[in-house]
């Protein structure tokens, strides 16, 4: 943008802020392995009985690190997180359930193969 104050011009820059993305889903019926495609993605875990969302080593599936994947049981089985070979899950006194349906946890890549759980988790 060019401004005239009182004869002198002046150049203003300006930057718009995205307005963002919005989240996309990925609902799965069955015990599940995250995919590079699932990076910022909310995964829905919908089951009737008992099902696992496994997280893979970065060695088959090289996740940036600061990815975040959300991940919610939509379905009445209860969903628990999975460590592949070598991944660490960080999460508070070593939780990787999901506590109930329609509740949420977030993972996020903190190195190579480590991940947080946080959320509504037990």
């Amino acid at each position: 943008i060019s401004v005239n104050l009182a004869g002198t011009d002046v150049n203003i820059a300006v930057t718009l802020a995205s307005a963002g993305s919005l989240i996309t889903t990925n609902r799965q019926t069955d015990d599940y392995t995250l995919v590079l495609t699932d990076a910022d993605k909310l995964i829905e875990m919908n089951k009737a009985t008992a099902n696992t969302l496994t997280v893979p080593p970065n060695s088959a599936v090289a996740f940036p690190i600061g990815t975040a994947i959300l991940v919610t049981q939509y379905g009445a089985g209860a969903t628990t997180i999975a460590a592949g070979s070598g991944v660490t899950i960080r999460s508070a006194a070593g939780a990787l359930g999901i506590s109930a349906q329609y509740a949420g946890a977030s993972l996020i890549k903190i190195a190579t193969n480590e991940w947080y759980l946080n959320g509504s988790i037990a």
